[in-house]
């Protein structure tokens, strides 16, 4: 898995196999979940051969139970899932891998399987990479008056509103009510985005950083 498998075994998660305990029809769960934002993307099945393979190929691997056969996400769409984490839960019966999505995880062409039943409000975890997907459209699409397009095309002027927008939540932070602290952080927030995507940038590469500075 290129950089995450030497990561992973300079932190010792190589004890992944070991740690797993597989049910009487050799298959552990496994839960799929997007790397960059966090989003939960399927839930399929694993067993050993599956396992190895995604480790051997770095992208994943799994066990189709209707089909009764090794299943290589994205061999027949091009939507492969590189895989940049395996973890195990507490009870060894089931696995989370953390990956990067080529394109959409379901075979309905939707980004994640989970997109039926309850979907509003959005859960907070939800909101910043909805945004970014929400810009990165507006940037191929450039539909007409929006204003996203507008500051992406005038990069003076998406700094200026950065600026802008942090002095008005730092005023509503000394003089205003909470209502007008989280509008004033919201502006700051999508205007920074803005200024990030201008430059090719996602939130994912500050996270990085601030991961960084947290060790």
């Amino acid at each position: 898995m290129g950089d995450a498998a030497t990561h992973s075994e300079a932190t010792g998660s190589t004890a992944v196999e070991s740690l797993l305990s597989f049910d009487e029809q050799g298959l552990v769960p496994c839960v799929v979940q997007d790397w960059a934002t966090g989003e939960v993307l399927m839930l399929a099945y694993m067993n050993a051969e599956a396992l190895q393979r995604t480790r051997s190929t770095g992208e994943l691997h799994l066990y189709s139970r209707s089909r009764a056969e090794l299943w290589h996400k994205g061999a027949t769409s091009g939507n492969v899932q590189t895989v940049r984490a395996l973890r195990v839960d507490c009870d060894g019966d089931a696995l989370l891998a953390l990956v990067e999505p080529a394109g959409p995880a379901c075979h309905t062409g939707q980004r994640t399987c989970f997109y039926r039943g309850e979907l509003e409000p959005s859960a907070p975890a939800e909101v910043l990479p909805g945004l970014e997907r929400t810009l990165v459209a507006r940037a191929a699409e450039r539909p007409e008056g929006s204003y996203t397009v507008a500051l992406l095309d005038d990069p003076p002027l998406i700094g200026a509103k950065v600026m802008e927008e942090a002095e008005e939540v730092a005023r509503a932070a000394r003089e205003e009510s909470d209502e007008r602290v989280d509008e004033e952080a919201a502006d700051v927030l999508y205007h920074l985005l803005v200024l990030m995507h201008s430059r090719g940038r996602a939130l994912a590469d500050a996270e990085r950083v601030l991961d960084g500075r947290r060790r």
